[in-house]
C-alpha cells in the first residue's frame, strides 16, 4: 500500500525530472536532483545560464535569403547542370524506359502566381496552378542518347532565348510524369542565387 506522501513523492520527482530535461534542452536554470522523499525540501539551484549556452555558435547561424532566391523542381538547389550532367540524367532516364520530353516557359510565366493563373475554383480540387509549360515539339519517342537531347535544348534555347526551359520524363506504363528539371535559364533572370548566396 501506497501512501499520500510516496505518491506524491513520486508525482514531485517525476515533474522534477521533466522540468529539468526541459530546461537542460533550452539551456536555462539547472535544477538538483531532492535530497530526500519529503515534499518539504526545496531544490538546490546549481547554475542558472542565458538562453544562448554559446555565443560562437550563435553567430554561426545561417539565415535564408528571401529575396531573389527561388527554386525549380529536382534539382534547383544545385548550380546550373552542365551538358555532361544533364546526359547523364538522360541516361538514367533511358535506363528506366521512361521518355524525354523538354517544355518551355517565358520569365513572366514561369512561376506560379495570381496575376498569371487561372483559378478555376473549389470544383477543381485536383488543377494545379501552372503546372504544364508549351511542350518543344513532341516528346522524345525514339530517343537513345543524351546528345540528342543536348541538340533539342539547343534549338529550344536558340528559338526562344529568354524563356526558361526543363526537361521532364514520362513513364508509359504509369501514365505519368516522373521527373522534371531545369537545363536553361534566361540570361536576364535575377531569381538565381549561386549556392554560396542562398543565406546571409
Amino acid at each position: 500500500c501506497i501512501t499520500v506522501s510516496q505518491q506524491f513523492s513520486r508525482i514531485f520527482y517525476n515533474t522534477f525530472i521533466l522540468t529539468n530535461m526541459s530546461c537542460a534542452m533550452l539551456n536555462k536554470t539547472v535544477v538538483a536532483a531532492p535530497v530526500s522523499n519529503k515534499s518539504t525540501v526545496r531544490p538546490k539551484v546549481l547554475a542558472k545560464t542565458g538562453f544562448v549556452a554559446n555565443a560562437s555558435t550563435s553567430r554561426q547561424m545561417m539565415v535564408w535569403q528571401p529575396f531573389n532566391n527561388k527554386m525549380f523542381e529536382t534539382f534547383s538547389f544545385l548550380p546550373p547542370l552542365t551538358d555532361e550532367q544533364i546526359s547523364k540524367q538522360v541516361d538514367y532516364i533511358l535506363s528506366n524506359s521512361w521518355t524525354p520530353c523538354l517544355e518551355f516557359a517565358a520569365s513572366d510565366q514561369a512561376y506560379a502566381g495570381n496575376e498569371n493563373c487561372i483559378r478555376m475554383g473549389p470544383v477543381a480540387s485536383t488543377y494545379q496552378d501552372n503546372r504544364y509549360w508549351t511542350m518543344w515539339k513532341l516528346p522524345m519517342f525514339g530517343c537513345t542518347d543524351g546528345s540528342q537531347v543536348l541538340s533539342e535544348i539547343e534549338a529550344c534555347t536558340k528559338a526562344f532565348p529568354d524563356a526558361y526551359i526543363r526537361l521532364v520524363c514520362f513513364d508509359a506504363n504509369r501514365q505519368v510524369q516522373i521527373s522534371g528539371f531545369l537545363v536553361h535559364r534566361p540570361p536576364s533572370a535575377t531569381d538565381y542565387r549561386l549556392p554560396a548566396d542562398r543565406q546571409v
